[in-house]
């Protein structure tokens, strides 16, 4: 099945299985794992667990509830933008089975940041789960006027979520990762720190970057930090280099970002790389190809402070929340 039709039917089903009663107390208990020794507090927040659903999941918060019975500490929703808009044409998302990995170039289709803060404000019940919003700019909108969508989105779900997450690193949307050069990043996120420091609590705001960022790039990331004084980095989006995929050819040759297993060692360096290189002066969110229990801990060990999954929570299952979370008790 295509692999974004096979997205919406579970999703739709989750969230029709969810309204019997008992199924979310059900699947609570069958999947999630709670214990103290989990939590964590990281750029001034409080997380049950270290373990989260990276965005791209859930674009325009409907499944928040639903998935939080599956055992995340939080929650990551977007990318979302000012305006609705209807991403890249179909189809645009690839399984590369083999690689246990992905090909999307989504084109950050959502239905707008107001819609996703409607949702966000009538949520019940969060499990105690935080949720990050991830903004980013709108296809049409070129990069000189980029900083005003990503103003839009922060006031737009400020009162609705727990920390921000500025994309500049998705390969989908034409022009977007010239926006990590160093005097246009520093303008957006400047921008962004000084509204939110007027604000009476100010949310913590962190960068997601990409894992094709050479070293000296790397460098200006982690000077621009901590000049900007946000409070981290998510490392990485997807990569669109295809080094050693082993899948069709035809498939491999497909435009967009890939994700899974090809970027575990990739990220987990990135990490590495700028947590040696700021010596640890900000907290770092390790994504990208966590397919078990070890490659979550290679990550927290490479100077993580939480780690996100998406394409090894699809090819892996729910199970591998518990499976991060137990083991990590166990190293406790």
């Amino acid at each position: 099945m295509n692999p974004e039709k096979a997205h919406h039917m579970v999703t739709g089903g989750l969230k029709t299985f969810s309204k019997i009663w008992g199924s979310k107390a059900l699947l609570k208990n069958i999947y999630a794992v709670e214990d103290p020794r989990l939590e964590r507090e990281v750029f001034g927040l409080k997380f049950k667990n270290p373990v989260g659903l990276a965005a791209g999941f859930d674009k325009n918060a409907e499944y928040i509830e639903d998935m939080a019975k599956f055992g995340f500490g939080f929650i990551e929703i977007g990318t979302v933008t000012p305006k609705p808009q209807p991403g890249n044409d179909k189809p645009r998302m690839f399984r590369l089975v083999t690689d246990k990995a992905l090909i999307n170039r989504m084109g950050f289709n959502n239905q707008g940041a107001d819609v996703a803060a409607g949702r966000l404000k009538y949520l019940k019940n969060k499990d105690g789960v935080l949720i990050g919003g991830n903004i980013g700019k709108n296809k049409a909108t070129p990069n000189e006027d980029a900083i005003n969508d990503y103003i839009y989105c922060f006031h737009a779900l400020y009162d609705v979520v727990d920390y921000f997450v500025v994309n500049v690193s998705s390969p989908n949307t034409p022009g977007l990762r010239d926006l990590q050069e160093k005097e246009p990043l520093k303008r957006i996120l400047n921008t962004l720190q000084d509204l939110n420091n007027r604000k009476e609590k100010p949310k913590p705001i962190l960068l997601k970057i990409a894992p094709d960022l050479t070293e000296s790039q790397l460098d200006d990331i982690v000077e621009i930090v901590l000049e900007t004084k946000i409070a981290g980095v998510i490392a990485t989006n997807t990569t669109i280099s295809r080094d050693g995929l082993k899948s069709d050819p035809t498939l491999v040759a497909e435009m967009g970002g890939v994700s899974g297993k090809p970027l575990t060692k990739r990220a987990t360096e990135v990490i590495r790389y700028l947590s040696t290189k700021s010596n640890k002066a900000f907290p770092i969110v390790g994504v990208g190809g966590i397919h078990s229990a070890a490659d979550a801990i290679e990550k927290l060990n490479a100077g993580a402070s939480l780690v996100q999954l998406y394409t090894g929570f699809i090819y892996e299952g729910p199970g591998l929340i518990g499976d991060i979370c137990k083991q990590l008790i166990k190293n406790y």
